[in-house]
């Protein structure tokens, strides 16, 4: 076999493959015993009819069309690894000449990885938010734990802000009632917002045994985003009752004794998310920095396949689980469908460039993932996944999806390892040390590198077909 790469762009090359006909033997071979399974020729035992025959009853065309389908993954790949080559998604095949007895020949256009230069990234700067906990923050994060504390008892008065009533719900849409839209004994507290837009207005005032009707647009079900008569019956009005704010009620929400030691574990906790964020704004703004000094051309077909994949989760997943559909989602967000297109692109684009630059810097630093570091984060995507540590594991291996996770965890080592070479300061001016946050935790390079670029990798473990 002969090979020559010519290269189309830089992210792009055409393979021209001339294989001596000699070499299809063993595809011949197979192409034969194929057919011979699958026909049935009077005199003959199935699976014994001569090669002859069946060159005289279905056509010589048949057994090579056959047996070139079989063979050209091969080739291409030998092709491929000849000429050391880093491919990306599935080639172009165009066969320019088959002679039987003689040669074959064939190309394949195939878009390949850039090569990239990675500049000297010590002098990124970055600025980041202080970490500053105010007593305002601690007193709300406070309040929040009384009200999941407080009681509730039943009154004989109209319904306030604050209250907790008992309702029962009626939807009904062109007149019809839904069937999803009936529901009684709902617990709803008057001001959350965590039922139908306008149901406030509808319920306070009311007492037990009163209802009102009113409008609002059905934000679930059957008739999502359709805009319904919904019959509220109010049942039960009660009072929250808050518990008082002292020692006995720090002892009742939590493992300490005095008020004093709560709102002191409140600013530990609160400086601790603060420290996290932090960090993650730290990795954001250096990634985008890093992405600035490095030229990354984008392969027109993966970016494609990357915008489509990003288009079909958000609409048949996301959005799904919602019933919401996208027309309907973009009026929410108050986006056009060019404004949503745009953005989408951008998004594939810098997922796109982040892997590209986080796997090259992987390759430059000859970083590697231990079996500990591969556990570890195997642990946290099992469980923003849902699943057991066991069940992920195994669905990771039954997709042949290892090398998946060995990537996002050595790219998310590349980005830490240009943020420790990074000068980061808050905006008091103060050099931000990242060293001391909790390792059992998901980095933010981790996170990065995993949700902004998983379409190459993809695109490269799809086996290459003809």
């Amino acid at each position: 076999m002969k090979s020559a790469v010519e290269t189309l762009n830089p992210t792009r090359v055409r393979l021209s493959i001339e294989v001596p006909f000699e070499e299809l033997k063993d595809s011949l071979d197979a192409a034969y015993k194929k057919i011979n399974q699958q026909v049935t020729v009077k005199g003959f035992r199935k699976g014994k009819v001569p090669a002859r025959v069946i060159d005289q009853r279905f056509g010589r065309g048949a057994v090579l069309e056959e047996a070139v389908n079989d063979a050209l993954p091969k080739f291409y790949t030998d092709a491929v690894n000849e000429a050391e080559l880093n491919v990306l998604g599935q080639p172009e095949v165009d066969i320019t000449e088959l002679k039987d007895g003689e040669t074959l020949n064939f190309t394949a256009e195939v878009d390949i990885r850039p090569t990239i230069e990675i500049p000297d990234y010590s002098g990124i700067e970055v600025e980041v938010d202080a970490v500053e906990v105010s007593e305002e923050d601690i007193e709300k994060a406070v309040e929040q734990l009384r009200e999941r504390f407080a009681s509730t008892s039943p009154v004989e008065r109209a319904a306030e802000d604050g209250d907790v009533v008992t309702i029962d719900l009626e939807a009904k849409v062109d007149g019809e009632i839904l069937e999803d839209g009936v529901a009684e004994g709902v617990s709803y507290t008057i001001g959350s917002g965590e039922l139908l837009d306008g149901i406030d207005d509808a319920v306070k005032g009311l007492e037990a045994g009163g209802e009102a009707t009113f409008a609002s647009e059905l934000k679930g079900g059957s008739a999502a985003g359709k805009e319904a008569e919904v019959t509220v019956k109010v049942s039960q009005v009660a009072a929250r009752e808050l518990p008082a704010l002292d020692d006995e009620f720090a002892q009742l929400a939590s493992e300490f004794d005095t008020l004093e030691e709560l709102q002191a574990d409140s600013r530990k906790r609160l400086e601790n998310m603060k420290q996290y964020d932090q960090a993650t704004q730290a990795q954001e703004r250096v990634l985008e920095k890093l992405l600035e000094l490095v030229e990354v051309p984008v392969p027109e077909k993966l970016l494609e396949d990357e915008i489509n994949t990003r288009k079909h989760n958000l609409e048949h997943h996301q959005l799904g689980q919602m019933g919401l559909e996208l027309e309907k989602y973009l009026e929410i967000q108050g986006k056009t469908v060019e404004e949503f297109d745009a953005e989408t692109k951008e998004a594939a684009v810098k997922g796109i460039k982040t892997q590209f630059v986080l796997d090259e810097l992987v390759a430059k630093e000859k970083l590697n993932v231990n079996q500990e570091e591969l556990t570890e984060h195997l642990m946290r995507r099992a469980a923003s996944s849902g699943m057991s540590p066991d069940q992920f594991a195994q669905a990771v291996v039954q997709n042949n999806q290892v090398q998946l996770l060995v990537g996002e965890v050595a790219r998310g080592k590349a980005l830490a390892l240009v943020v420790e070479s990074s000068t980061v300061k808050d905006t008091n001016g103060e050099v931000v040390d990242l060293d001391d946050e909790d390792e059992t935790e998901e980095t933010p390079a981790e996170a990065e590198a995993t949700e902004e670029a998983p379409a190459a990798t993809e695109a490269e473990e799809k086996a290459p077909e003809a």
